[in-house]
């Protein structure tokens, strides 16, 4: 007779432990790091950005360079095999909102963070991010905040704000000698992060603010500050601001006896967006850009640009937004390969900090280390002519 073993609470306990056990020993790699946010054939990388509201064009176009290079890596192949998904949440360039996707990617297992844009809503996720020991790559904004002091998971592509207000605080009063400048910006950290770069270029020349005026974030309520610009009359205007309400600025103040002020935006305004929203009283607004001119096709990676691009997206137009999303996806893919066959989120830290003289084509090589997470230095002035833009030689 065989015998029958009667199962005890206690002994069903220990069966079903010694079956969860080896069911998790036997469970793919993949799917025990999955929290982590990669598997064996992926990684998960995730962006908070404005993919709706006034300033959408920038998360639109921003992620649109980054879909196009992952699209390229991933028909290659990934990454050691792994393919790049990038999950993109709309904020509204809302900082509540950027909080909310930031804890989001913390709860599905985000690898690293990239693709962000703003300075406050940056400055809002960041602190979630960071917690979590999430690595936070290539945010579109300028603020020294993310730059000094250096912080170990934040490496930053572009030039900051105070070395875009530097350049053109220079053009305008040491190459056109203009002295009476005042500034526009928005009232948030972006805009007072753009002002005190402004404050110190013009201190540094021991120039006065000839006067400021603000606007709400995510508004085009500008008429505050036109009145004030027309009591100002200055020779000209820097504008730290959105593309919406810096264009409608213009306008007005245009309309009101300004028509001869140089009227001069920061990278962050979206040229090709401002552009157009312009449209004929474009004429003579200059920008300060952070990438070369996206139609230069002397340099190589202009040229990579334009064709990977239009492989993901046919029929797509050439901008400066969309160039800095590729260059910082190309960088990062970089990172990503030499972080190892089984990166993790500290290793890739690792293989950022030890980037020297990467070559993107633009004649700026791209380099790292633990206390420089400053990619690139150099500002480019571009000027609106003829309804396009053209590079400003000086």
């Amino acid at each position: 007779m065989r015998a029958i073993t009667i199962m005890t609470p206690s002994l069903i306990w220990k069966s079903i432990l010694v079956a969860v056990s080896i069911c998790f020993v036997l469970m793919p790699f993949s799917a025990v790091h999955a929290s982590k946010g990669i598997t064996s054939t992926s990684m998960l990388l995730c962006a908070s950005n404005a993919e709706s509201g006034p300033a959408m064009f920038l998360g639109k176009e921003y992620t649109k360079g980054f879909k196009a290079v992952f699209l390229q890596v991933n028909k290659n192949g990934g990454i050691n095999g792994r393919k790049i998904e990038l999950e993109v949440l709309d904020d509204g360039y809302e900082p509540d909102r950027a909080i909310e996707n930031t804890e989001k990617f913390v709860k599905s297992g985000c690898f690293l963070l990239t693709g962000y844009v703003g300075t406050p809503t940056s400055k809002a996720a960041l602190p979630v991010g960071e917690k979590a020991g999430l690595p936070y790559f290539f945010p579109f904004t300028g603020a020294e905040f993310l730059r000094n002091p250096v912080r170990p998971l934040v490496f930053n592509l572009r030039a900051s704000y105070f070395m875009e207000t530097e350049e053109m605080v220079h053009y305008l009063a040491d190459v056109k000698g203009l002295k009476k400048i005042a500034i526009f910006y928005q009232d948030d950290s972006y805009g007072r992060a753009g002002l005190t770069g402004f404050k110190r270029a013009m201190n540094k020349r021991g120039l006065k603010i000839a006067g400021e005026a603000t606007y709400p974030r995510n508004t085009v309520a500008v008429s505050k500050a036109v009145i004030t610009m027309r009591r100002i009359k200055p020779e000209a205007v820097v504008m730290i601001g959105a593309y919406k309400p810096c264009a409608a600025f213009i306008k007005k103040a245009k309309k009101v006896g300004l028509s001869n002020t140089r009227f001069i935006n920061i990278s962050f305004v979206g040229s090709k967006a401002l552009l157009k929203e312009l449209g004929p009283e474009g004429e003579g607004v200059l920008v300060s850009q952070v990438v070369p001119f996206p139609w230069d096709n002397s340099l190589q990676g202009v040229k990579d640009y334009a064709r990977t691009m239009k492989a993901a997206f046919p029929g797509f137009e050439p901008g400066f937004v969309s160039l800095e999303g590729y260059l910082a996806a190309k960088t990062l893919v970089q990172v990503l390969k030499q972080a190892g066959k089984d990166p993790t989120r500290r290793s890739v830290v690792a293989a950022a900090n030890k980037m020297k003289n990467f070559d993107l084509g633009i004649k700026e090589p791209l380099s790292f280390s633990p206390t420089d997470h400053q990619g690139m230095d150099k500002v480019y002035l571009t000027v609106i002519k003829d309804g396009k833009f053209q590079p400003v030689t000086y």
